[in-house]
């Protein structure tokens, strides 16, 4: 019987193959099914290929890897073009590679875009292209008919060296995980500006304003975290937390070496303003859309140091739990309690904005 209590841990309910999926991300046991369908010849040169808890491909070129990564922005369509460059360049900053180069496929609503929409699409996309120091070098632009708001779905490309590619798979019970800037920095952010309206009334203009600008300041980027912590050495994996949180993001962690984890609530840096807005818009904190914080695994020595290195260089960095084996399941402390952690069934930003119509008064 413990012994079940445990696995259950780690799976989840199949939904039934007529059930509509909800808005997000497709439930574990649907999507590692489809995933496990694709294969591909040695000679492709493929060394990290589609796998679930993994946000980007690497390929073998020559003596380096060549990393790559196409994600959507899809919740919300103000600055969708900085936003895709961004979340991209986090997956791949994750795996220890440098972004380069960046396509984009920009799909406008009919009947809403003009030729200054257009502009400004690109404007962006391009100001967060040379912030990072990374070439837009293609992509696709149409109008497209259905469509109430911009979708930008990106690809990044970027290359790395063989022995400084940072596998998932190297994480051994005992390391230190480690949680930069705090949670959940875009979903505040994108809160923040489609509920707009309410939460002025409730929180002052003032607040509302400042939230907006977590996207900025500390910023939904994790590129400059992740380089900072590969020089204090002993990085075991790396993992950008992104639609259903950090709850998601642990499971992905955990699930693509087969370890257990343990986190302490205590420990994890949970934003003001999110804090405020969880209050107000009644969701969790750890399941709501999270990109700007960086999940990093270090050995049980190098843990403190990569930690001390990061605030040095000005990025608040918290140890909050540690990798444990398998059969221990992924679980949550707060105070003396320890209770096993589950997936959402989808990200909070999905389940308050989708059907809704934005607030932006």
């Amino acid at each position: 019987m413990l012994a079940r209590a445990r696995k259950a841990r780690y799976t989840h309910q199949a939904m039934p193959p007529k059930r509509p999926l909800p808005v997000g991300k497709l439930p574990p046991s649907v999507l590692k099914k489809l995933l496990r369908s694709c294969t591909f010849p040695k000679s492709s040169g493929v060394i990290l290929g589609p796998r679930y808890g993994e946000d980007a491909a690497v390929v073998a070129v020559g003596g380096k890897c060549l990393v790559a990564k196409t994600d959507p922005i899809t919740f919300t369509g103000d600055r969708s073009g900085w936003y895709a460059v961004n979340i991209n360049a986090n997956d791949l900053a994750a795996l220890g590679a440098r972004p380069r180069w960046f396509l984009a496929t920009f799909l406008l609503p009919e009947r809403k875009t003009t030729a200054a929409t257009a502009q400004r699409l690109f404007k962006e996309t391009l100001k967060a292209c040379r912030d990072l120091d990374v070439s837009l070098c293609g992509g696709h632009t149409e109008v497209t008919s259905g469509l109430d708001r911009p979708i930008v779905v990106g690809l990044m490309l970027g290359e790395v060296e063989k022995a400084k590619l940072v596998r998932k798979s190297r994480q051994r019970p005992g390391d230190a995980i480690i949680l930069t800037k705090g949670v959940a920095i875009e979903g505040t952010a994108i809160l923040a500006r489609e509920k707009a309206g309410l939460l002025r009334k409730k929180l002052g203009t003032t607040f509302v304003r400042h939230a907006q600008r977590l996207r900025l300041h500390p910023g939904i980027s994790v590129v400059r975290d992740a380089q900072v912590a590969l020089k204090y050495g002993g990085i075991h994996a790396m993992h950008d937390p992104t639609e259903g949180g950090l709850v998601t993001a642990l499971y992905e962690l955990a699930d693509s070496a087969n370890v257990g984890i343990e986190v302490w609530k205590e420990k994890i840096p949970v934003l003001p303003e999110t804090q405020a807005l969880a209050r107000t818009l009644g969701f969790d904190p750890l399941a709501l859309l999270a990109s700007g914080a960086l999940l990093i695994v270090a050995g049980h020595d190098s843990g403190p140091r990569v930690v001390h290195g990061l605030l040095h260089h000005g990025i608040r960095a918290e140890i909050i739990g540690k990798i444990r084996g398998r059969k221990d399941g992924i679980s949550i402390t707060e105070g003396r309690r320890k209770k096993a952690l589950r997936i959402p069934a989808q990200d909070e930003i999905a389940r308050l904005l989708s059907g809704a119509s934005c607030d932006k008064k």
